[in-house]
């Protein structure tokens, strides 16, 4: 596999926020690919790396998600709780502790067996974060409380089982807009991992 690298010079940033996460100005030139430079400026939000996993179920033919309000969404006109795949920021953690603490904190399922499927940038124009993508079974045992997140963090979240043709159906109705969501269910659908009906 080829891979072809930027040229990139005199690269400028200014510091617009770090309220909560890092919000930067960056100017700099960048080679055209007729040789030419041009200057360009971009705004960057750094709010670290993440992982997401998708707990699924091969003896019932199902798999858990979360329902959670999401205020950037809300100010879109998006007015319905998002329903996606348990996920949290790596916090200095590697990305296998994180997902499998995040997976007890939300779902209530502890889970020590993890499949890690792939990872990818989700909104590389403007966010910095990569997101580890992984997938686990797991079985009625395994369920050890709850979940519904941690309240001093400001989670509320309803968990959900749902038979795997009903959450595909959800995101061909529009149901499920999450987009680590649809990639994790597609990933199980695309692997013959559940039965589609």
């Amino acid at each position: 596999m080829s891979t072809k690298h930027p040229q990139i010079r005199n690269v400028r940033e200014t510091l617009l926020s770090n309220n909560w996460y890092t919000l930067k100005k960056y100017t700099y030139e960048l080679q055209r690919h007729d040789g030419s430079w041009q200057e360009q400026t971009r705004e960057s939000y750094d709010r670290g790396n993440g992982a997401t996993i998708l707990l699924y179920s091969k003896a019932k033919n199902s798999i858990v998600l979360i329902r959670q309000f999401r205020f950037p969404l809300y100010i879109t006109g998006y007015n319905n709780f998002l329903i996606e795949a348990a996920a949290g920021l790596l916090d200095n953690a590697s990305p296998e502790e994180r997902i499998i603490a995040e997976t007890q904190e939300e779902t209530g399922f502890k889970i020590e067996k993890i499949e890690k499927v792939f990872e990818a940038y989700m909104s590389p124009g403007s966010v910095t974060e990569k997101l580890y993508f992984y997938i686990a079974e797991y079985h009625d045992h395994d369920r050890i409380s709850a979940g519904g997140g941690l309240a001093d963090e400001g989670e509320d979240i309803e968990v959900l089982e749902w038979p795997f043709p009903k959450a595909l159906e959800a995101i061909k109705k529009g149901e499920i807009v999450d987009g680590k969501t649809i990639m994790l269910i597609q990933h199980l659908a695309l692997n013959n991992i559940l039965k589609r009906t």
